[in-house]
């Protein structure tokens, strides 16, 4: 099952909020990817990088559970999976 949906913004190097919840949650986590926090070394580059490739863009969603109330799901942007970026 594949979902598309518009970033709203990222919150950090893997977690990212979306305008129209998906599973009643608007925010996604990357699937797979455990990107440091922004107080973390590389985290405040972590965001920004995932901030180039998704924010304000409409991405497609593949949803493979749930973490802290957040939708785990595999993420393709422009047909690239961000996941693995």
């Amino acid at each position: 099952m594949t979902i598309k949906r518009k970033v709203k913004r990222v919150v950090d190097g893997d977690t990212f909020e979306v305008f129209k919840a998906v599973r009643d949650s608007h925010f996604i986590r990357l699937a797979g990817v455990n990107a440091p926090e922004k107080y973390q070394k590389g985290g405040i580059e972590a965001t920004n990088k995932l901030r180039r490739l998704i924010e304000g863009k409409t991405v497609t969603l593949v949803p493979t559970g749930r973490s802290y109330g957040r939708l785990v799901s595999d993420v393709k942007s422009s047909g690239k999976k961000v996941n693995k970026l």
